[in-house]
């Protein structure tokens, strides 16, 4: 009764935007990594001149298996890129790179938005592994306390999905200001990086869209329970 009662309706629309932003990200990856740079660098060259032209020496540049695995490991403080971004000369792979770069100088410079989001994580991780779950035993077992367990639990990781939207969209934007600054990439080519960014961070809207209205759902299906 959980997954195909009426309330199903407000998640669709998620559900499309999350169809169309893992399309986009993954076209528009595909197409702006044909096109190379006209600096000749790498992902991995990219990343270590920004960490060290905003001072920051204690970060490690690593890579990693997979695709678009790219992130920045603030408690290890490596800044882990994919092999397509870390050999790759595109405009894609210096996108990425300058993107997960952002993280790190979010790291130094204490960015508000980016140490909530490290705070409520724990909340978070288990928000989203056992709120619907505890919520779904409450309707089944009819334990209201349980349904509302749930829902509380569950509010923590849609809180982690909506300070994350700031989180990313910063680091594109020191991103795309430290390429263009820098001189690692021109004009038009600060074009097709944002292209990848922006693509990239539809994904993050799509889940935090998601998240909020499945918890709209639990808290309708709990008022009619």
């Amino acid at each position: 009764m959980f997954f195909f009662d009426s309330t199903m309706i407000l998640i669709i629309p998620a559900l499309i935007l999350t169809i169309y932003a893992q399309y986009k990200v993954k076209s528009t990856f595909t197409k702006m990594s044909k096109v190379s740079s006209a600096s000749g660098l790498t992902g991995a060259e990219v990343a270590k001149s920004l960490l060290k032209r905003n001072s920051i020496y204690d970060v490690a540049v690593e890579e990693v298996s997979g695709n678009l695995t790219d992130h920045y490991d603030s408690k290890a403080k490596k800044l882990r890129l994919s092999s397509d971004v870390y050999h790759s000369t595109s405009l894609a792979a210096l996108g990425v790179a300058a993107h997960e770069t952002g993280h790190a100088i979010q790291h130094k410079f204490s960015y508000a938005p980016l140490n909530i989001r490290q705070s409520i994580f724990p909340v978070a991780n288990i928000g989203s592994s056992l709120g619907i779950p505890l919520f779904i035993g409450g309707l089944i077992f009819s334990i209201r306390p349980l349904l509302d367990l749930g829902i509380i639990i569950f509010t923590g990781a849609v809180l982690f999905h909506i300070v994350t939207l700031p989180v990313e969209y910063n680091a594109s934007k020191r991103a795309l200001s430290q390429l263009s600054s820098g001189g690692y990439l021109r004009a038009d080519e600060v074009t097709g990086a944002r292209k990848v960014l922006d693509a990239a961070a539809l994904t993050y809207v799509a889940a935090a869209a998601m998240a909020v209205l499945q918890l709209i759902r639990l808290i309708l299906i709990r008022g009619n329970d």
